[in-house]
C-alpha cells in the first residue's frame, strides 16, 4: 500500500512557474516508478511525465517537454514536478501516481499505475 499526497496548487499567470510535490508513505519509495498525470472534467487522464525508480531515467509528453521537469528525492520520499513557461492550456488537476512495474519504463498509460494521489489544481491565467 502506498499513500500519496500532492501539494503546490496555485494560480499563476501565463509564462509563470509552479512546483508540485508528491509526498509518499507506505511501501519503500525507491521500489516504484512515479508518474504525473493531469485530467480535466471533460478529458481522459493525460500522461505528463514519468521517472524511474532510481531517478536516472525520465520521460515527458510532447506537450510539456522542455517546460516541465520531473524529479524525485528518495531520501525525502518525495517527487516533484517543476513547471515553467506555463500556458493557459496547462490548467487542470494534476495527479501523481506510482507504478510497481519493473519492466517497460516509461509507463505512460494510467492503467500501468497502482496508487494515486488526490490531485492538486493548477490554474494558469492568460
Amino acid at each position: 500500500q502506498v499513500q500519496l499526497v500532492e501539494s503546490g496548487e496555485g494560480l499563476v499567470q501565463a509564462g509563470g512557474s509552479l512546483r508540485l510535490s508528491c509526498a509518499a508513505s507506505g511501501r519503500t519509495f525507491s521500489t516504484y516508478a512515479l508518474g504525473w498525470f493531469r485530467q480535466s472534467p471533460v478529458k481522459e487522464r493525460e500522461f505528463v511525465a514519468a521517472i524511474s525508480r532510481s531517478g536516472d531515467s525520465t520521460y515527458y509528453a510532447d506537450s510539456v517537454k522542455g517546460r516541465f521537469t520531473i524529479s524525485r528525492d528518495n531520501a525525502k520520499i518525495t517527487a516533484y514536478l517543476q513547471m515553467n513557461s506555463l500556458k493557459p492550456e496547462d490548467t487542470t488537476v494534476y495527479y501523481c501516481a506510482t507504478s510497481l512495474r519493473r519492466l517497460g519504463f516509461p509507463h505512460v498509460g494510467a492503467y500501468e499505475y497502482d496508487y494515486w494521489g488526490q490531485g492538486t489544481q493548477v490554474t494558469v491565467s492568460s
